[in-house]
């Protein structure tokens, strides 16, 4: 059998709808709020992303560079070794050819 709901019941169920409905709202708003703001920081972490691979690419160019300056430093010093230990050797046959030059012989 079906009650008979009086006026003030139905005003009390009116409101407590009406609650109901704007918390509902209130969490869409949030839900969108949220959603929202989650695109923008994939946007921002797609944009570094992009930036950090592009800086990975420039610090491997340098890590190259570095390597080929190191190996070109690394054969200067053996030359300059080297010429250190030939440069008495040097000096005595040139002192030697001059005084032969001025000897006359």
């Amino acid at each position: 059998m079906t009650e008979i709901i009086t006026r003030d019941e139905f005003t009390q169920l009116a409101a407590r709808l009406d609650v109901l409905e704007r918390e509902v709202d209130g969490e869409k708003m949030v839900t969108r709020h949220v959603l929202a703001e989650t695109r923008r920081t994939s946007d921002r972490m797609l944009g570094l992303e992009a930036r950090l691979d592009r800086m990975d690419g420039k610090v491997d160019d340098l890590g190259r560079k570095l390597d080929d300056a190191v190996r070109r430093l690394a054969a200067v010093d053996g030359k300059v070794a080297a010429l250190t230990a030939a440069l008495p050797r040097i000096i005595a046959d040139a002192l030697r050819t001059a005084l032969r030059e001025r000897d006359g012989r």
